[in-house]
């Protein structure tokens, strides 16, 4: 088969960082899938191979062990769940049958004492990281994450038909859709979890606040679709990538594809830089901690998708970046041209003068 594209050495200007403990967290997260035989034993295989837990590591890289190993726990269960039943199973290819699937899942979710889908997998290690997040974190925060969990598999179950008809959607219906399929938005309640604070509803529905927050998820997702377009792209069957909806709608060749994408990150990236940083001139102690993980949450998943094996496939070798770029492309600080998230620009660029909460706002677990 052809080479793809390649994909360039990618612009941050985040420092990397890992928790000290990250080889126990990735071995004790190998050991629970295991346990609770999380997807099928072809699939199991795979993913305690693909150091999902020093992802987690370096997301919380000064967390408390424990959050950063429910961290690990959960994104394998998810990539269980998106390998598993969305993307390589049958119910991938049913949005109906998917949709019920997956909401029968979030009722164990939101109560695990239901007796629902007895001796199922997925299920059983969906119980037991509820009872987790219920130790780590407040009844609120155990509601957030739930209602990400939902607004994740809403995303999917669109996906999902997608792939029944083949269509591709265009950007703008895409950007949506990956700023939740890309199980983002699930995760950011664990960055609360894991330095034992909650923020005040004041700091996290501010608007300039949700518009950093939304454009780190884009850079994540864009960054793993360029890092996963040559394994996705030699699979069997359907996927759906940016770099795919480029081509079919623009009329791009992939490096022309893979070229737009990078510009539109690195858009987003400057954009994610300028706001944090104007937002760290007055937050208060939990909303810059929340801005710190934020960081170490995009520079996270950039460095392990240039290392996983979940990328870098080395059966069939991926050309991914070893480095990556502290100069972004040219025309970065413009606004992206889609409609869902343009208006993330119309951001101050300069401090309101007012603090975005200023109380404590700390957790007792």
């Amino acid at each position: 088969m052809e080479p793809g594209p390649i994909v360039p050495p990618i612009f941050t200007p985040l420092a990397p960082a890992i928790h000290p403990r990250h080889a126990r967290i990735d071995a004790q997260t190998a050991v629970w899938a295991e346990t609770f035989g999380i997807g099928s034993p072809r699939l199991r295989k795979r993913l305690v191979t693909q150091d999902i837990g020093t992802f987690a590591a370096r997301i919380l890289p000064e967390g408390r062990e424990e959050v950063a190993r429910l961290l690990a726990d959960f994104v394998l269960w998810l990539f269980g769940v998106d390998d598993g039943y969305c993307e390589e199973g049958e119910l991938g290819h049913d949005p109906g049958e998917l949709a019920g699937a997956l909401h029968r899942l979030l009722r164990v979710g939101q109560n695990p004492q239901a007796p629902m889908l007895v001796d199922d997998a997925l299920a059983d290690g969906l119980r037991d990281l509820r009872l987790r997040v219920d130790e780590y974190g407040t009844p609120a925060q155990t509601t957030r994450w739930l209602d990400a969990l939902r607004e994740y598999f809403f995303s999917v179950v669109w996906e999902a038909a997608h792939r029944r008809t083949g269509t591709v959607p265009d950007l703008n219906d895409y950007t949506l859709m990956r700023l939740y399929d890309g199980a983002t938005t699930v995760v950011l309640p664990m960055l609360e979890l894991g330095h034992g604070y909650e923020l005040r509803p004041e700091e996290r529905d501010d608007t300039a606040v949700r518009a950093v927050a939304e454009a780190a998820s884009f850079v994540i997702t864009w960054d793993n679709d360029l890092f996963s377009h040559h394994k996705e792209s030699r699979a069997d069957g359907y996927y759906l990538n940016v770099v795919r909806v480029l081509q079919h709608h623009e009329g791009l060749t992939p490096d022309e594809a893979v070229a737009r994408a990078v510009n539109q990150r690195d858009r987003a990236m400057v954009l994610f830089t300028r706001l944090r940083e104007r937002l760290l001139e007055d937050a208060s102690p939990e909303l810059s901690q929340y801005l710190t993980s934020l960081g170490h949450y995009i520079r996270g998943a950039q460095d392990w998708g240039i290392t996983s094996l979940r990328y870098t496939t080395p059966d069939d070798p991926a050309p991914l970046p070893t480095v990556f770029s502290d100069t972004p492309t040219e025309g970065s600080d413009e606004p992206l041209d889609i409609p869902a998230v343009a208006w993330w620009w119309d951001m101050p660029r300069t401090p309101a003068g007012t603090h975005v909460g200023d109380g404590t706002g700390l957790a007792t677990a």
